[in-house]
């Protein structure tokens, strides 16, 4: 299989799940199918912008980036590079330094029988100076379903006269644009297209995030961390959306990563064939569906 910009893939089958990794860009995965399904990632390889560095593709699937977000620092071009070495249950795909930055990327891919993926993204600082960032994990889906947000915290004070959640919102974002909705704990985002940008942030403490579409359910899943500083205003969870895709992404705190050092996230992915009401309100299930 090849993509657009000229891109070779490799494929790992275990039990029903079949993934499709970038052989030399990257580090991506490019393709999820579960149980036969159509490729529930989004494939935009037409799609760049030019940077400094040369021309930056997003190509779709899922990728490591960090934040805080910024021009051209997350947009360095990834388009070769990346090494690849199989292991027993699944791949590592290290990415070559960054021009410009230093920072080299890798994901750690583990599949077990079941189809259920562990991955571990990696940050490794090889510049002449310290820099301060936060690992943050991009999966690109393809529109025609809805993104479920945990929004829900503990309580802050016992009288509960506190504040205990709060909201991110970007400068392209409309608080009444008609996809987003609001239920107790959670929020749901419908990804249509032909639709205006939109992103949405929060302190997410249930540590999942979904994407329910082509009757298969996608959940990943992180460590949270709640004594740690955090981008975006206090984030860990973010969902972007415009015509062409959406995103879920979660976010690890901001670490100052010294001369030589790396920092790693983790997350794990699960795959269902039906809405899930033991992590779901009954009445969003009913809506989604």
């Amino acid at each position: 299989m090849t993509i657009d910009i000229g891109l070779s893939t490799r494929k790992i089958v275990s039990g029903p799940l079949e993934l499709t990794y970038a052989k030399s860009a990257g580090p991506r995965i490019i393709g999820i199918q579960y149980k036969g399904s159509g490729n529930l990632l989004a494939s935009i390889p037409q799609i760049a912008i030019p940077t400094p560095y040369g021309e930056y593709h997003y190509m779709g699937g899922h990728r490591l980036w960090y934040a805080p977000e910024a021009m051209p620092r997350s947009y360095i071009p990834d388009n070769d590079g990346v090494t690849v070495t199989e292991l027993s249950d699944g791949v590592l795909l290290q990415g070559k330094q960054e021009v410009g930055t230093g920072i080299r990327k890798s994901i750690e891919i583990h599949l077990d029988p079941t189809g259920q993926v562990t991955l571990i993204h990696t940050l490794t600082n090889e510049s002449l100076w310290e820099v301060e960032l936060a690992p943050w994990t991009i999966t690109m889906f393809r529109l025609g379903g809805t993104a479920i947000l945990p929004f829900q915290s503990e309580t802050v004070d016992m009288d509960g006269l506190l504040p205990d959640r709060h909201i991110a919102l970007w400068p392209y974002s409309k608080i009444n644009d008609p996809r987003l909705r609001f239920e107790d704990g959670f929020i749901f985002l419908s990804a249509k297209p032909n639709q205006p940008l939109f992103k949405i942030g929060v302190f997410n403490p249930r540590g999942w995030l979904a994407y329910w579409n082509q009757g298969v359910l996608f959940r990943k899943t992180f460590m949270v961390q709640t004594d740690a500083a955090l981008p975006d205003f206090g984030c860990n969870s973010e969902i972007y959306c415009d015509e062409n895709f959406i995103e879920l992404e979660s976010l690890a705190p901001l670490v100052k990563l010294g001369i030589g050092s790396s920092v790693s996230h983790a997350e794990q992915w699960e795959f269902y064939d039906s809405l899930r009401q033991d992590f779901l309100p009954e009445n969003a299930v009913r809506f989604m569906q």
